[in-house]
């Protein structure tokens, strides 16, 4: 064990079970550890470095704003934070945004949202938020109620009340969820990440949106992971013909520093007023410019681009030796693998790709502008190796 893994054992809290590997150095898509071996990033950081390692737009962007000014107040205007959100609110159509840190804030802010609309609307009984079961949502203990997965609550009881979870494409099991209690909002992922990369079906988001809309119940979707270009459009719900009333955001968006953003439509835009809430780095210039950096390249072409990369990914892959299924949308990829993902994992590790696991499945989340050979490359270790495990289960 090195000295730097030590370290880390002896000094940092056992929350994550790290892979014994320091990553020292990278340039867009390619790592090096600190023995000077190459690696292939297929995870970007769990969906967070959009355009790689040491994007240099990215970096120019960031340089240039922490010569200026590093932080201030969210009682002083700084121009990175406006020029953000109206870059937002332009391509989304929303009317607002409040910045935050993390997805997990973003989705506070949403839940804070749409239950003082409810209470304002509606009464103060009107509390519960609605979302699916296999969901994800966060970390925090209003976000863990969120969450639709039994396992992730276990150990840290009593958790936020006024949460229930409905089943996913079963509008009928939905609703009747939902007319069960005394809705403020329901809250949606259009592709469940962590649940196992699972896309929602068309048709049932577009019924929940329209039941939302007659019965004036907030309509929240959650895009910490598919959003910022991730499923080939700029937010995923976009490719579901619905227009939600507050949308969630964090991860790629920053380009790899914290930044969190919850959007809000006109229904909604006024719901909070001074003191209502807060973040003292939300609106943080520096991550504000990253973000500036990495939104003002998601235009159609690079989309589509993305989307044929998609198209590459699965091609390659389904139907081939030890792949039972690809799931997902964009360069948000699930592969159901016959051997156990874990083991996958590794032996990608060993021939120089990084890949990560979503429950049962290997779940790749490149970076947006993956060279295609970089690319071709990672997938066929991935197809290889799915082959040559399945051999011996």
């Amino acid at each position: 064990m090195n000295n730097i893994q030590a370290k880390d054992k002896q000094y940092v809290a056992n929350t994550y079970n790290r892979f014994p590997v320091e990553i020292v150095t990278g340039k867009g898509s390619e790592v090096y550890d600190s023995e000077g071996n190459r690696y292939i990033d297929m995870g970007s950081g769990i969906g967070v470095t959009a355009f790689g390692i040491a994007d240099d737009e990215w970096i120019a962007a960031v340089t240039a704003q922490l010569g200026r000014v590093q932080h201030m107040s969210n009682l002083y205007y700084t121009e990175p934070c406006a020029r953000l959100a109206e870059m937002l609110c332009t391509r989304t159509g929303m009317s607002k945004v409040f910045f935050c840190n993390s997805g997990a804030e973003a989705n506070e802010c949403a839940i804070k949202v749409a239950r003082k609309y409810a209470a304002e609307h509606k009464g103060a009984d009107h509390y519960t938020i609605v979302t699916l079961e296999n969901s994800f949502h966060g970390r925090t203990l209003t976000t863990l109620a969120a969450t639709g997965q039994d396992h992730y609550h276990e150990l840290f009881q009593p958790l936020t009340p006024g949460f229930v979870h409905a089943p996913a494409n079963d509008f009928e099991g939905w609703r009747a969820v939902v007319e069960s209690v005394k809705a403020a909002g329901v809250l949606l992922e259009c592709v469940q990440g962590e649940g196992g990369v699972l896309t929602l079906e068309r048709e049932f988001v577009e019924k929940v949106a329209a039941y939302a809309k007659e019965h004036d119940i907030v309509l929240m979707i959650d895009e910490v992971q598919t959003g910022n270009g991730r499923t080939g459009s700029l937010y995923a719900y976009m490719q579901y013909g619905i227009q939600p009333d507050v949308v969630s955001t964090a991860k790629g968006i920053g380009g790899g520093l914290p930044l969190g953003a919850t959007l809000l439509s006109e229904k909604v835009q006024d719901v909070l007023g001074f003191g209502d809430h807060g973040s003292t780095f939300g609106g943080n210039p520096v991550a504000c410019a990253g973000a500036i950096s990495v939104i003002e390249r998601l235009d159609d072409a690079f989309l589509q681009d993305v989307r044929r990369k998609s198209d590459f990914i699965r091609e390659t892959l389904e139907g081939r030796e030890g792949i039972r299924s690809v799931s997902g949308m964009g360069l948000m990829v699930g592969i159901e693998t016959v051997a156990p993902a874990g083991d996958v994992v590794k032996a990608c590790m060993a021939r120089g790709v990084l890949c990560l696991t979503a429950k049962h499945k290997v779940r790749l989340l490149p970076a947006l502008n993956i060279p295609d050979a970089v690319l071709t490359e990672a997938i066929d270790t991935v197809k290889a190796v799915c082959a040559e495990l399945a051999s011996h289960c």
